[in-house]
């Protein structure tokens, strides 16, 4: 009885997701388009949560859907009105791009079809669960984030900080939103904290359920935006100094922990059984606030206040000094 209504719910959800992609490229319109990515995030969330991965589920929601959509959207608030005529993805070169994305998709599906015939009967999820218990976790996907691919995983951060620069790049951060409301004022004072109670129940999930360092800073990084978006003036970023400190903490605290498993005579980021649990909890918690960090930057869209102003003055008192 349930297994031809899931098949039909599979279905839309199939078709509901091809729509929205589809209509989210193809509009004309800025602000449209955004609103349909929103909606699209939120949908693949669904569809996340459907094959069983919550995981993935909660990432997609945070950050695919709600802090991406803000981000385009804080993006448009600037620009100016577009006109219909001037859009250049009309006409033949609509046309050419769309043949070229189905054959795309027709080639891309060829291979996994091929992908699927051929692979070994052997499952990585099998030989990842057989090795669990040495981890320190019981979460499959921390185990294989923080334990398994490590290096992975601190590339990765690295590519944020990276970001960082690109974003410190554009110039002085965009303006804070006037003061909201009463309406959305006390909705922020409700929904700060329990996004922070949120965050840090994720970091500490992660160990043994859907949960982790990502999901948790995409929380923290949420509650930055609604004090953004609500006008607070202590809602900005930390100070420049301490700001650099939080932004580099995540790749710190994983070089840290890689020197420490080296000087013990293991390889680096070979995590001893005993304090594999603790070592991980460590390195999430700092990647937890570095990825809060670096959303909520990206968010503000360029250099806090006083970003260079403190590293001019530094250097000018040191210069005095010396003298």
């Amino acid at each position: 009885m349930h297994a031809p209504l899931l098949q039909l719910l599979d279905v839309l959800l199939a078709v509901l997701a091809l729509a929205l992609g589809w209509a989210a490229v193809s509009s004309r319109d800025l602000k449209r388009s955004v609103v349909f990515f929103i909606a699209f995030g939120l949908l693949l969330a669904i569809v996340w949560a459907r094959l069983g991965a919550p995981d993935l589920a909660l990432a997609e929601a945070a950050i695919g859907a709600g802090l991406s959509g803000a981000l385009l959207l804080s993006a448009l608030r600037d620009e100016p009105e577009t006109e219909a005529g001037s859009d250049l993805m009309q006409g033949p070169l609509a046309t050419l791009i769309s043949v070229l994305c189905l054959a795309l998709t027709a080639v891309f599906a060829w291979v996994l079809w091929q992908t699927l015939g051929s692979a070994d009967s052997a499952r990585m999820a099998d030989r990842i669960l057989e090795e669990l218990p040495g981890t320190g976790v019981s979460n499959p996907v921390t185990a294989v984030l923080l334990n398994f691919r490590a290096y992975d995983t601190l590339l990765e951060l690295a590519v944020l900080l990276a970001a960082v620069l690109g974003i410190t790049a554009l110039g002085p951060a965009r303006p804070s939103f006037r003061a909201a409301g009463a309406l959305f004022d006390g909705l922020v004072r409700w929904l700060v904290p329990l996004l922070i109670l949120t965050a840090g129940y994720l970091l500490w999930a992660g160990a043994h359920a859907p949960g982790g360092a990502f999901q948790a800073g995409a929380m923290l990084a949420a509650a930055a935006v609604m004090l953004r978006l609500g006008g607070r003036a202590g809602g900005g970023p930390p100070q420049p100094r301490v700001m650099r400190s939080v932004l580099a903490s995540g790749i710190a605290a994983f070089l840290l922990v890689g020197i420490i498993t080296m000087v013990s005579g293991k390889a680096f980021l070979e995590y001893p059984q005993a304090w594999s649990g603790t070592l991980i909890l460590f390195i999430e918690t700092a990647a937890m606030i570095a990825i809060a960090a670096t959303l909520a930057l990206a968010y503000i869209g360029g250099r806090p206040a006083d970003w260079e102003s403190e590293v001019v003055t530094s250097a000018v008192t040191k210069t005095r000094e010396r003298r």
